[in-house]
């Protein structure tokens, strides 16, 4: 009898100390996530500090080559520490020839580093060619890129968008840190639960806690690939041709003659067109009346006693 007391008194206190374990855990990872986000934050905002401090001692050490530093400063400006930029851009050429711009503006691209995405080709109203690209360059090539798009032909339209998400950035990475810390605790849970009903609930809150770690992992990759690579639309257009002959130079007398004879023609043609197409009620008509003769003739004619 002592000894089912007993054991009843173990598993109520391994039951306890389980729960009481299971509160601390969450306890914790709610304040892992809060410290790591203040710290993600200081260390960012340190960061940036430091590289304030060190750009305005780099430049009087040594004095040498300020003019030409600041000159090649004021022509490319890198982006500061920590800053994390998404870039997209669209730009309208008209060309001359659609598929040579295209072609130029693909090596542009792959000479680059970049990619090349999706691809779209059809006519106007008017029917001239026009395509429609989408690229993907490095962000420390996107300048050069749009000065050589810009350069395949005349620049209709061009729009450029810089969006900052370092803040976004920061605090993926905070609750990232967190959550895999908070996977992990609930993994030693796991190894420490001893029975069947603790270890099913653990198991739906690992498998819960791994699905919003991996939904944070696709959201930090989709950041560090817009960051890391600018997005270009390009538009061409094809040029109007140009007509031979100017149309507002003066009728000469020959030009007269040859109008006219052109009018005389075309008249003449619409009116055996025209004819043609009567011909067949006129023979019916015809008929009809050599028919209605007979018939008259017949009906007057003297009958015989």
């Amino acid at each position: 009898m002592r000894a089912s007391t007993h054991s009843s008194h173990s598993r109520h206190r391994s039951v306890r100390a389980l729960t009481t374990l299971l509160l601390a855990a969450t306890v914790a990872v709610g304040g892992c996530s809060a410290v790591d986000r203040d710290s993600g934050a200081k260390s960012e905002s340190a960061a940036r500090e430091d590289a304030k401090r060190d750009g305005g001692a780099a430049a009087p050490e040594g004095g040498r080559g300020s003019a030409a530093d600041s000159q090649s400063g004021s022509k490319k400006a890198p982006d500061p520490v920590g800053t994390h930029i998404i870039r997209t851009a669209s730009l309208t050429v008209r060309v001359k020839d659609v598929p040579k711009a295209l072609g130029t503006a693909r090596d542009a691209t792959l000479d680059a580093g970049g990619v090349v995405g999706s691809e779209t080709t059809d006519r106007d109203r008017q029917g001239r060619e026009r395509s429609r690209v989408v690229l993907r360059v490095p962000q420390e090539k996107y300048e050069d890129v749009m000065t050589a798009l810009a350069g395949t032909g005349k620049l209709i339209e061009r729009k450029k968008k810089a969006e900052d998400v370092t803040e976004q950035v920061v605090d993926v990475e905070s609750r990232v840190k967190s959550q895999r810390a908070s996977v992990a605790r609930v993994r030693e849970l796991m190894d420490q639960a001893a029975k069947l009903s603790d270890v099913v609930t653990l198991e739906g809150e690992l498998s819960s806690r791994q699905a919003e770690l991996e939904s944070l992992l696709a959201r930090r990759a989709s950041l560090k690939d817009r960051t890391t690579m600018a997005t270009i639309t390009l538009v061409l257009s094809e040029t109007a041709e140009k007509k031979a002959k100017d149309e507002d130079d003066d009728p000469t007398f020959l030009s007269a003659i040859a109008g006219g004879w052109n009018a005389f023609v075309t008249g003449l043609h619409w009116i055996a067109i025209a004819l043609g197409a009567a011909l067949p009620f006129a023979a019916a008509l015809g008929l009809l009346f050599v028919v209605w003769r007979l018939v008259r003739a017949r009906l007057t004619a003297p009958s015989e006693d």
